[in-house]
């Protein structure tokens, strides 16, 4: 007689296997569908190119490889412009501008976080900065500057390049933006460091310095990295003082030949710079997020 409690292997082996053919079947099937779900999302998107009637305009406007190619290398006989030549105006105001930002916002956001007395006008004027910046939009700050300053007639400040008033003018934008990311993280720290900190006699500029900045800086790291992808990409807004940068070739390009695939060679430039940033940040969400939820 046969009791309940035998277990018989041959029925008992094949379980132990099932659930993991089932996630391989899920798994497969899973892949399968998302490859075939964007496949035909970028077929839908690349057969209106194809199928409108305008698509053969805008595929020879837009898309064409042999004025691409004469885009980026330029052709001297005729007077154009190498857009690959304006890629160091662009990369070295982003640079430039991104350090300026970063050390004028720490020090708004210092400011403002600020409670002595003396600071009382200061801690007024970083909160009027902000709110003016904040709500000026970029173009009209480029503008402003890049037309204004050389106007003043005031010595070295009114006889700059283009570029280096857009610098000015990207800088004076983004860092209103800055401070009140900084400002934020700041305020995300607990008091209790604070007040630990200043237990242990330590003054509130050193409690600020070794304490509150560097786990604020931190915490704000992710979204700073998004304020300095949108820093990449309007740098291109000082083409309209005239500096010769990718977006201001491109116009060239597309004004001489009459085709606008120099834009699209332009814009690709700067999917090259801020896509790899754009990644980089969300390894950085997903790593704090990870943190957050280990230590919780």
């Amino acid at each position: 007689m046969k009791l309940k409690t035998d277990v018989d292997s041959s029925d008992a082996t094949p379980n132990l296997f099932a659930p993991r053919r089932r996630r391989l079947f899920v798994g497969k099937r899973g892949i399968a569908a998302s490859s075939l779900s964007t496949a035909i999302v970028f077929g839908l998107i690349v057969s209106v190119l194809f199928v409108t009637p305008g698509g053969a305009t805008v595929r020879y406007a837009f898309f064409n490889p042999h004025e691409m190619w004469v885009a980026w290398i330029g052709n001297p006989r005729i007077g154009l412009l190498a857009i690959r030549d304006g890629i160091f105006t662009n990369v070295w105001m982003f640079l430039v501008s991104e350090v300026l930002v970063l050390s004028l916002g720490i020090s708004i956001a210092w400011i403002r976080f600020s409670q002595s007395p003396v600071f009382l006008p200061f801690r007024l004027l970083a909160t009027l900065y902000t709110d003016i910046l904040r709500g000026v939009p970029t173009l009209l700050v480029v503008m402003i500057v890049g037309y204004g300053l050389p106007t003043l007639n005031f010595g070295f400040l009114s006889h700059q390049s283009p570029a280096v008033y857009g610098v000015i003018a990207l800088t004076l934008n983004y860092s209103a933006y800055v401070s009140e990311v900084i400002r934020a993280g700041i305020f995300s720290v607990p008091h209790g460091q604070l007040l630990a900190a200043r237990s242990l006699g330590l003054t509130q500029t050193s409690t600020m310095r070794r304490v509150i900045l560097p786990q604020a800086i931190r915490t704000v790291i992710p979204p700073l990295l998004n304020d300095f992808i949108s820093l990449q990409k309007d740098t291109a807004l000082v083409s309209i003082l005239g500096a010769i940068e990718v977006t201001r070739a491109a116009q060239i390009f597309s004004a001489t030949v009459f085709n606008e695939s120099g834009l699209t060679v332009a814009a690709l430039f700067f999917l090259a710079l801020t896509i790899p940033m754009t990644r980089y940040t969300d390894r950085l969400m997903a790593r704090d997020r990870a943190r957050r939820l280990a230590s919780s």
